[in-house]
């Protein structure tokens, strides 16, 4: 299995997020609370091993200064050997060198998530340059989607996303969650690196496929040839991807030399984890922790709806200094967290007259629901559209019923290169090798230098939000902030409730 690495002669493309609707007026603004500060853990305590315990209560204390800068930590911790006679490097250092811009931007989205990043690859003993992959992969954009339909940070494969854990539905795409993609880009790493016994060949798999590398190996060992990874024939995307990453660990070791400035990023967390079991509004979520919904998005990308669903249990980061704000307003709002419904389609209705019924721009319409220019709707299928008078109810119209992709459509041909199989052409697309066959009319996997197969990538993923089994205590909210509002008239309605986790440290 292939990850797709990014672009070798351009910055990797930064897709813009489709603005959110806003068919509904803004819900009321929660009621005036007192935030109640939440008490430092003890000194002795240890962090649990695992980070998501299902009933973590809420230990956030303010964060000392760092002693050191993540840089100065990451430089400390380098362990993947120096391409020190590769000229390709040189190469790298003048195309970063002459982007300061380039650079900056993507120092600034890093900023959010390296901590993290570094601290999961320190966890497992890994060489800490593993942590500057997404620089190269992604330019540490979570939203970044290539041309082969790799996405987020670490430029998953949608199969191989698959193979590794990260589910893909109408809900959320984990390739993009921050968590999720890292834990399975570094099992993926110690898988590789496991099997080569080499972080450069381990690396240039990662880039390339694992079976591409092994096959290489075995024709130079065949020809009595070394098989280390400088003296292995490989694609120029793959040949300039360790130069590429050997010019980030050049540059952030000694920047001025290059004439560039890296932002300091401080040796501690940026974010916290909250989880709730509560659907609600990506836009109602960002106000209930005062940030604006750009910011909020930054720090879960993943969700592809402009609510949050699909799951018992919803994960939820926030910067560290925003989520008492978030857990407090959230037990203490009575306001509506969810302002969409879900409507089933009639026969024969089209996108543009159920945009029309609920007063929805048709590009809104189809935005919100992943739905293609040519797509179709077929009788009975389940729409994401506004709630005409959102209530308690609407949010459990949206978590009883299961939603569905519809099919893009998208064809296009590949022409098929030198060194290239069947299956390697169908893992860069996410499809099966059987399919490439079939709708090529092809017998066998055999092809050939210059042949042009026809791909379609218009696979249907669904998501269902089932019933939660079982909803949090009235007005619990874990941790020590207190609980208000019981007996008022304007109490919450009850299960509103979040679990704050402390960031590893």
């Amino acid at each position: 299995m292939a990850l797709a690495g990014c672009a070798t002669v351009a910055p990797p493309a930064e897709p813009p997020r489709p603005p959110l609707p806003a068919p509904l007026p803004p819900p009321v603004a929660a009621p005036a609370i007192a935030i109640a500060a939440i008490p430092a853990p003890p000194p002795a305590a240890v962090p649990a091993p695992d980070p998501f315990p299902a009933a973590a209560g809420a230990e956030l204390e303010p964060l000392p200064p760092s002693a050191t800068s993540l840089w100065e930590r990451i430089v400390k911790g380098y362990g993947i050997p120096d391409l020190t006679d590769d000229p390709l490097v040189a190469k790298w250092e003048q195309y970063y060198a002459d982007r300061p811009d380039y650079v900056a931007r993507i120092v600034d989205r890093g900023r959010r998530y390296l901590y993290h990043i570094v601290s999961e690859v320190d966890e497992r003993r890994m060489p800490l340059d593993l942590a500057l992959l997404p620089m190269i992969e992604s330019a540490m954009n979570p939203n970044a989607l290539s041309r082969a339909r790799a996405a987020g940070i670490w430029q998953f494969m949608p199969s191989t996303g698959r193979h590794y854990g990260l589910a893909q539905n109408f809900w959320f795409d984990s390739r993009r969650d921050v968590i999720a993609a890292t834990e399975s880009a570094l099992d993926y790493l110690q898988k590789l690196h496991g099997d080569f016994a080499d972080w450069q060949l381990a690396l240039a798999a990662y880039n390339w496929g694992e079976g591409n590398v092994s096959r290489a190996i075995a024709k130079n060992r065949a020809k009595g040839k070394p098989a280390d990874y400088a003296s292995l024939a490989m694609p120029n995307e793959t040949r300039n991807y360790l130069p590429k990453l050997q010019a980030v660990k050049n540059i952030v070791r000694d920047p001025e030399k290059y004439g560039l400035v890296l932002a300091e990023i401080p040796d501690s967390p940026y974010f916290t984890i909250v989880k709730t079991t509560l659907e609600m509004d990506v836009k109602v979520a960002a106000e209930l922790a005062e940030m604006s919904v750009d910011e909020f998005q930054s720090l879960n990308p993943h969700h592809n709806r402009p609510v949050i669903a699909g799951g018992d249990e919803h994960s939820i980061l926030l910067p560290i200094d925003r989520a008492e704000v978030f857990a407090a307003k959230l037990e203490l709002t009575a306001q509506p967290l969810v302002t969409w419904q879900a409507y089933r389609t009639r026969a024969g209705e089209t996108v543009t007259q159920v945009a029309a019924k609920f007063a929805l721009p048709v590009e809104s319409l189809r935005a919100v629901n992943g739905l293609g220019s040519r797509a179709s709707l077929p009788a009975g299928h389940a729409l994401l559209v506004p709630a005409q008078r959102p209530s308690d109810a609407t949010a459990e119209s949206v978590a009883n019923t299961v939603f569905t992709t519809v099919p893009s459509g998208r064809t296009f041909y590949h022409t098929v290169r030198r060194g290239e199989s069947l299956t390697a052409i169908g893992r860069r697309y996410g499809v099966a090798a059987g399919d490439l066959r079939r709708w090529n009319g092809m017998t066998q996997n055999a092809v050939r230098v210059g042949q042009r197969l026809r791909v379609t990538t218009d696979v249907v993923t669904g998501g269902k939000s089932p019933r939660r089994a079982t909803k949090a205590p009235p007005g619990r909210v874990s941790g020590t902030l207190p609980r208000r509002g019981d007996g008022d008239a304007g109490s919450p309605p009850a299960g509103r409730s979040a679990t704050m986790r402390a960031p590893r440290r």
